[in-house]
Protein backbone atom coordinates (compact mmCIF):
# COMPACT_ATOMS: atom_id res chain seq x y z
CA UNK A 1 0.00 0.00 0.00
CA UNK A 2 1.16 3.54 -0.67
CA UNK A 3 1.70 6.08 2.11
CA UNK A 4 -1.38 7.97 0.88
CA UNK A 5 -3.50 4.81 1.07
CA UNK A 6 -2.23 4.20 4.59
CA UNK A 7 -2.95 7.79 5.58
CA UNK A 8 -6.51 7.34 4.38
CA UNK A 9 -6.89 4.52 6.93
CA UNK A 10 -6.29 6.90 9.85
CA UNK A 11 -9.56 8.19 11.25
CA UNK A 12 -9.77 11.85 12.28
CA UNK A 13 -12.00 12.54 15.28
CA UNK A 14 -12.78 16.25 15.67
CA UNK A 15 -12.82 17.95 19.07
CA UNK A 16 -11.24 15.05 20.97
CA UNK A 17 -10.08 15.15 23.71
CA UNK A 18 -10.89 18.88 23.69
CA UNK A 19 -12.49 21.42 21.39
CA UNK A 20 -10.30 22.32 18.43
CA UNK A 21 -8.20 19.14 18.54
CA UNK A 22 -8.22 16.86 15.50
CA UNK A 23 -7.43 13.47 17.06
CA UNK A 24 -5.63 11.09 14.68
CA UNK A 25 -7.00 7.66 15.58
CA UNK A 26 -4.89 4.68 14.47
CA UNK A 27 -7.56 2.15 15.50
CA UNK A 28 -8.82 2.02 11.93
CA UNK A 29 -5.27 1.52 10.59
CA UNK A 30 -4.35 -1.31 12.97
CA UNK A 31 -7.71 -2.97 12.27
CA UNK A 32 -6.86 -3.21 8.57
CA UNK A 33 -4.61 -6.26 8.10
CA UNK A 34 -2.92 -5.14 4.89
CA UNK A 35 -2.53 -1.59 6.18
CA UNK A 36 -1.03 -2.75 9.48
CA UNK A 37 1.42 -5.04 7.68
CA UNK A 38 2.47 -2.28 5.28
CA UNK A 39 2.93 0.18 8.15
CA UNK A 40 5.07 -2.25 10.15
CA UNK A 41 7.16 -3.03 7.06
CA UNK A 42 7.78 0.68 6.45
CA UNK A 43 8.79 1.29 10.08
CA UNK A 44 11.01 -1.81 10.08
CA UNK A 45 12.80 -0.68 6.91
CA UNK A 46 13.68 2.65 8.56
CA UNK A 47 14.81 0.96 11.77
CA UNK A 48 16.90 -1.56 9.81
CA UNK A 49 18.61 1.30 7.92
CA UNK A 50 19.69 2.69 11.31
CA UNK A 51 21.32 -0.56 12.35
CA UNK A 52 18.79 -1.26 15.10
CA UNK A 53 20.01 -3.84 17.58
CA UNK A 54 16.83 -3.44 19.63
CA UNK A 55 13.55 -1.56 19.38
CA UNK A 56 11.98 0.49 22.17
CA UNK A 57 8.30 1.39 22.25
CA UNK A 58 6.49 3.72 24.59
CA UNK A 59 3.36 2.57 26.40
CA UNK A 60 0.82 1.96 25.03
CA UNK A 61 0.51 2.35 21.26
CA UNK A 62 4.28 2.20 20.82
CA UNK A 63 4.00 -1.37 22.07
CA UNK A 64 1.78 -2.27 19.12
CA UNK A 65 4.15 -0.99 16.46
CA UNK A 66 7.44 -1.41 18.31
CA UNK A 67 6.96 -5.09 19.14
CA UNK A 68 5.91 -5.82 15.56
CA UNK A 69 8.98 -4.00 14.20
CA UNK A 70 11.24 -5.92 16.59
CA UNK A 71 9.78 -9.22 15.36
CA UNK A 72 10.25 -8.11 11.74
CA UNK A 73 13.92 -7.31 12.45
CA UNK A 74 14.58 -10.32 14.66
CA UNK A 75 15.76 -8.14 17.56
CA UNK A 76 14.59 -7.62 21.12
CA UNK A 77 11.90 -5.21 22.27
CA UNK A 78 12.39 -2.77 25.17
CA UNK A 79 9.10 -1.64 26.74
CA UNK A 80 9.22 1.94 28.00
CA UNK A 81 6.60 1.82 30.73
CA UNK A 82 4.43 4.06 32.83
CA UNK A 83 5.37 4.10 36.53
CA UNK A 84 4.76 1.09 38.71
CA UNK A 85 4.36 -1.44 35.90
CA UNK A 86 7.71 -3.25 36.16
CA UNK A 87 8.37 -5.81 38.92
CA UNK A 88 12.10 -4.98 39.24
CA UNK A 89 14.04 -1.88 40.30
CA UNK A 90 13.74 0.60 37.46
CA UNK A 91 15.50 3.51 35.86
CA UNK A 92 13.03 6.39 35.49
CA UNK A 93 12.67 9.90 34.19
CA UNK A 94 10.11 12.59 34.96
CA UNK A 95 9.14 14.85 32.08
CA UNK A 96 6.73 17.62 31.20
CA UNK A 97 3.78 17.35 28.90
CA UNK A 98 1.83 20.15 27.29
CA UNK A 99 -0.61 20.09 30.23
CA UNK A 100 1.18 18.49 33.15
CA UNK A 101 3.90 16.00 33.95
CA UNK A 102 4.48 12.28 33.62
CA UNK A 103 7.10 9.60 34.21
CA UNK A 104 8.59 6.78 32.17
CA UNK A 105 10.53 3.77 33.44
CA UNK A 106 12.56 0.90 32.03
CA UNK A 107 14.25 -2.18 33.36
CA UNK A 108 17.91 -1.03 33.30
CA UNK A 109 18.96 -4.55 32.29
CA UNK A 110 16.82 -4.38 29.14
CA UNK A 111 19.60 -2.70 27.12
CA UNK A 112 23.29 -3.38 26.82
CA UNK A 113 25.91 -0.61 26.99
CA UNK A 114 26.42 0.78 23.49
CA UNK A 115 23.43 -1.08 22.05
CA UNK A 116 21.79 0.79 19.15
CA UNK A 117 18.10 1.16 20.09
CA UNK A 118 15.55 2.69 17.72
CA UNK A 119 12.43 4.26 19.22
CA UNK A 120 9.09 3.39 17.61
CA UNK A 121 5.76 5.05 18.37
CA UNK A 122 2.47 5.73 16.67
CA UNK A 123 2.61 9.54 16.76
CA UNK A 124 4.91 12.44 17.48
CA UNK A 125 3.34 15.74 18.52
CA UNK A 126 5.41 17.96 20.82
CA UNK A 127 8.00 15.21 21.28
CA UNK A 128 7.95 15.23 25.09
CA UNK A 129 7.44 11.50 25.52
CA UNK A 130 9.94 10.58 22.80
CA UNK A 131 12.56 12.97 24.23
CA UNK A 132 12.12 11.46 27.68
CA UNK A 133 12.33 7.91 26.30
CA UNK A 134 15.52 8.70 24.35
CA UNK A 135 17.11 10.28 27.42
CA UNK A 136 16.08 7.33 29.57
CA UNK A 137 17.57 4.83 27.11
CA UNK A 138 20.77 6.87 26.97
CA UNK A 139 21.01 6.87 30.78
CA UNK A 140 20.75 3.07 30.61
CA UNK A 141 23.74 3.04 28.23
CA UNK A 142 21.97 2.65 24.88
CA UNK A 143 22.74 4.59 21.73
CA UNK A 144 19.39 6.24 20.95
CA UNK A 145 19.80 8.37 17.82
CA UNK A 146 16.79 7.46 15.68
CA UNK A 147 13.05 7.39 16.17
CA UNK A 148 10.38 6.28 13.71
CA UNK A 149 6.72 7.18 13.88
CA UNK A 150 3.59 6.34 11.97
CA UNK A 151 2.28 9.92 12.23
CA UNK A 152 3.99 13.29 12.63
CA UNK A 153 2.14 16.45 13.57
CA UNK A 154 4.88 18.80 12.32
CA UNK A 155 3.11 21.99 13.43
CA UNK A 156 3.74 20.94 17.05
CA UNK A 157 7.53 20.76 16.59
CA UNK A 158 8.30 17.33 18.03
CA UNK A 159 10.70 16.25 15.29
CA UNK A 160 12.66 19.49 15.61
CA UNK A 161 12.80 19.01 19.38
CA UNK A 162 14.23 15.52 18.96
CA UNK A 163 16.71 16.75 16.34
CA UNK A 164 18.00 19.29 18.87
CA UNK A 165 19.03 16.40 21.12
CA UNK A 166 20.62 14.42 18.29
CA UNK A 167 17.73 12.09 17.48
CA UNK A 168 16.80 11.79 13.81
CA UNK A 169 13.14 11.12 13.06
CA UNK A 170 11.22 9.52 10.23
CA UNK A 171 7.46 9.43 9.91
CA UNK A 172 5.30 7.51 7.46
CA UNK A 173 2.74 10.31 7.22
CA UNK A 174 2.09 13.82 8.47
CA UNK A 175 -1.04 15.76 9.32
CA UNK A 176 -1.20 19.54 9.55
CA UNK A 177 -2.51 21.12 12.73
CA UNK A 178 -2.96 19.29 16.01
Amino acid sequence: MTPEQLKALVRTVPDFPAAGIQFRDITTLIGHGEGLAATVAWLADRARESGAEAVAGMEARGFIFGAAVAVELGVGFVPVRKPGKLPVPTLGIDYHLEYGADRLEIDPGAVQPGQRVVLVDDLIATGGTARAAAELLRRAGAVAEHAVFVIDLPDLGGAASLAAMGVRTDALMAFAGH
